[in-house]
């Protein structure tokens, strides 16, 4: 199968972070390593407004054996693009290293930490269970009815249009608020949220640092408050046969980040002193920091996929069998991408030959 970007991309009249996605969905099902190419915020020229038919996003997959429709879809090719691309971009970088912000950048940050101040206005409540507190289902009432505005906030002018279908995402990508719980599906929504804001050209090539660095590092950190503050269950936890309760992706990205490392290897993260030292630097060690606060017990027992990872040799070695594992238990799984949502920017179209 060859991946390649939809017309209403490859129709843009200046290269964006879009085809530098598309670069690497190929490269992804070729194995050939491509040259990736964007363009910058110098080329600003917006693009073609008749190229994009935006739509509210809407589930495609009721039923397992349309799990074949979404492996070759469009919108899985896109979406694997986009992770590849991002992990290639922070390999062998610290989170304190230099990089653009852009007014994108800054406007998403923005928009986080007012869902951080929400949660400080939306107090837990008193009730007798002990998970799931209900205030965060009020907390996502808020969001529920802002998502839109958010988003529309960070959008260029012209693309204004684009916000009913992107603020889907914002919403899925902060949990359930049935159930009061949260997984790697609604994380895989925000990066899906990312996603699409660089379809759009809102986000761009010299963006990738910051959308790691910056964007999901705040993402993450509001999530873990999030999941604190209102006691969320894992969504379709394995227990201590699953990677995390809750995040997959800063583990991917977060290895990516330390190859090829002169000190620090695969055994040393379940140091204590180590993950210390150096959480500040890698996402790794900051999720396994978040882990060691949250957990009691031989990480050996309470986390037992990350224990064995720690026998790996090397960084790039855990790196790629992080990817395999995420195809393999995320995004494979019926029960993680039920869930999912298709819209014009992520189409459940096959991908075109």
């Amino acid at each position: 199968m060859t991946m390649g970007i939809s017309a209403n991309i490859t129709s843009l009249n200046k290269e964006t972070i879009a085809e530098l996605i598309a670069e690497k969905t190929r490269e992804n099902s070729s194995g050939v390593t491509g040259k990736l190419k964007c363009s910058s915020h110098e080329d600003d020229k917006p693009p073609n407004p008749v190229s994009f038919s935006f739509m509210v996003p809407k589930k495609e997959i009721s039923m397992v054996p349309d799990m074949g429709k979404w492996k070759r879809s469009q919108a899985y090719a896109d979406y694997m693009g986009f992770i590849l691309t991002l992990n290639e971009g922070v390999k062998r970088k610290k989170l304190t290293c230099e990089y653009q912000v852009s007014e994108t950048v800054e406007k998403l940050l923005a928009m986080l930490a007012t869902l951080d101040r929400w949660i400080d206005e939306t107090p837990p409540i008193d009730q007798p269970s002990r998970f799931g507190n209900k205030a965060y289902r009020t907390w996502y009432a808020k969001l529920d009815q802002e998502a839109e505005a958010l988003v529309t906030a960070i959008l260029p002018s012209e693309r204004h249009d684009a916000a009913p279908e992107i603020a889907v995402y914002l919403k899925e990508a902060v949990g359930n608020s049935t159930r009061i719980d949260y997984g790697t599906g609604h994380e895989a929504a925000f990066a899906v949220f990312l996603c699409c804001l660089c379809k759009v050209g809102a986000l761009r090539m010299e963006d990738q640092l910051a959308i790691i660095f910056k964007v999901f590092d705040k993402y993450l950190r509001v999530m873990h408050k999030l999941q604190k503050t209102y006691r969320m269950e894992p969504a379709g936890s394995q227990g201590v046969w699953g990677l995390d309760d809750f995040q997959f992706l800063p583990f991917i990205w977060g290895s990516s980040q330390l190859i090829d490392h002169p000190t620090l290897e695969p055994r040393h993260f379940v140091e204590e002193k180590v993950v210390n030292e150096y959480h500040q630097d890698y996402m790794f060690l900051e999720c396994i920091k978040f882990i060691n606060e949250m957990k009691t017990g031989p990480f050996a027992e309470h986390s037992n996929q990350l224990w064995n990872i720690s026998a790996v040799p090397s960084w790039s070695k855990v790196n790629q069998g992080l990817i395999r594992m995420y195809k393999a238990e995320c995004l494979e799984k019926f029960p993680v991408i039920q869930h999912f949502k298709f819209g014009s920017l992520l189409s459940i179209q096959p991908v075109k030959p």
